[in-house]
């Protein structure tokens, strides 16, 4: 379940990234952030639906 919050983590980043992106008008980098966002944005939330949030215990 670490995995999950790595890659919760990352699509925060990502949606930071894709955002200051676009203010700066990079559509590629842009494009890149967004695409990265909705992919590890949705294993997150199957895998929090599929097997339920992390709770640091066993």
């Amino acid at each position: 379940m670490g995995l999950v919050i790595i890659f919760a983590a990352i699509t925060i980043l990502a949606a930071i990234g894709a955002f200051r992106s676009l203010k700066e008008k990079n559509f590629l980098a842009a494009f890149w952030g967004t695409a990265a966002f909705f992919v590890f944005g949705w294993f997150v939330v199957m895998t929090a639906i599929y097997h339920g949030i992390p709770t640091g215990t066993h």
